[in-house]
């Protein structure tokens, strides 16, 4: 049997306000800005190390997807979540869940959380597995 997924080329989300997405995004978590069209609502953000896109963009009536601010369970890297989350609030990023170190049976790592302006929560982990 083949494959029936062959890669990741993008997470989209659905967000209230493109300007706060846009400066949160580019300002607090210095994401690559690849695209901004104010028109149609849409950013598009590199994020480092893959060749994902980060897409966002206001939910059309009757589209489908998951509201602004239900997003989770995206899992973003840093050698140093504790460090990574100390400059995000920094920025005036919201840190969920502080950095803490969870024991797992393939070791211990360290996760938070931080949400974006619509409440949207992502992991930010040193887990390399």
């Amino acid at each position: 049997m083949s494959d029936v997924v062959s890669g990741l080329h993008a997470i989209t989300l659905h967000i209230t306000d493109p300007n706060r997405s846009r400066t949160f995004y580019r300002d607090v978590l210095r994401l690559k800005e690849l695209m901004f069209d104010e028109k149609a609502s849409r950013l598009v953000f590199a994020i480092p190390g893959t060749e994902t896109l980060l897409t966002m963009h206001i939910m059309a009536p009757g589209e489908e997807g998951r509201p602004p601010g239900t997003v989770s369970g995206v899992a973003f890297s840093h050698p140093d979540p504790a460090a990574a989350c100390a400059e995000i609030t920094r920025r005036g990023g919201t840190i969920t869940v502080e950095p803490r170190t969870v024991d797992s049976a393939v070791g211990s790592f360290v996760r938070a959380v931080f949400a974006d302006p619509d409440g949207n929560e992502f992991l930010l982990t040193n887990r390399t597995d």
